[in-house]
């Protein structure tokens, strides 16, 4: 019979937050898949716990997903960790569960702390719509993308960033989604844990003069629905309402339907907009 994969989250920074069950289940499994071993044989000592120990990181994880999907299939249970919170949120995890669903091993996971989630609750924004990022990407093409995208989310944005690109990412960030509303987090759950609710520009010139420490986690406002609205009003303000007709018309639309169409996007009754292109021969 196969073993198990045991997704086990673990403490971002106190201690206290080790789940009985995450610690009982870490002491009973055969091997614990770790994303630095280093750094989770701290963890481990505090606990007590004398289980055998395997890396799993970034580096490795296609080759080492085949060994640990093994050694389920010979029997054994696994528990993966990863340097702090929940396993596959911002590692490769997914790729080790993705490699166990599809040999048909049962994977479970364990909750416990995710800084995203801990940042979320204390940013002040809006919990009820959000997305998350992560860390962005290396890349400036695919960066570049992924900001244009961001630009026109209304939900709030969830951004890991460590401290030396943090000005980076905050300069990319103004530049591409303005100056809005930003709730900084660093070290959470730790002793010098902080929370700055702010905006973006005003961060920019904080960190201007302060060098950047710990780990943070950026949350964002997203583009409300109102200022979604309030900017395509203007785009067609600033056309004609010749221009505004022919860009329907020339999509299929018949003349009345376009004429509809635009009186709704400029927020204006359909007489006006006969009697705005009536003299022009449109109509």
């Amino acid at each position: 019979m196969s073993g198990m994969l045991y997704l086990c989250a673990t403490p971002i920074g106190n201690l206290g937050d080790m789940t009985p069950r995450v610690a009982e289940t870490l002491q009973s499994v055969d091997l614990i898949a770790a994303e630095d071993t280093r750094n989770s044989i701290k963890l481990l000592n505090h606990f007590g716990i004398r289980t055998s120990m395997t890396s799993y990181h970034e580096y490795n994880k296609v080759e080492k997903a085949d060994y640990l999907v093994g050694q389920m299939r010979l029997g054994k249970n696994v528990a993966l960790i990863s340097d702090a919170g929940t396993p596959a949120i911002s590692d490769p995890g997914e790729v080790l569960v993705q490699k166990c669903q599809e040999a048909g091993i049962t994977v479970t996971s364990l909750p416990g702390p995710a800084a995203c989630i801990t940042a979320l609750t204390l940013s002040g924004l809006s919990a009820r719509r959000f997305c998350f990022e992560g860390f962005l990407p290396s890349d400036k093409k695919e960066k570049a993308q992924i900001l244009t995208e961001l630009k026109e989310e209304s939900r709030t944005i969830l951004i890991y960033e460590a401290p030396h690109h943090l000005v980076r990412t905050l300069g990319e960030l103004y530049e591409e989604l303005g100056d809005r509303r930003i709730t900084l987090c660093r070290e959470l759950t730790k002793k010098f844990e902080t929370v700055l609710p702010t905006t973006i520009g005003a961060a920019l010139s904080l960190y201007g003069r302060e060098e950047p420490r710990g780990e943070y986690v950026l949350v964002v406002e997203g583009k409300s629905l109102r200022q979604k609205e309030e900017e395509r009003q203007a785009s067609w303000q600033s056309m004609t309402i010749e221009a505004h007709m022919s860009f329907y018309t020339k999509g299929g639309m018949d003349e009345k339907a376009a004429m509809k169409q635009v009186a709704k996007d400029r927020g204006v009754a359909k007489r006006e907009i006969y009697a705005a292109i009536h003299g022009t021969g449109m109509c």
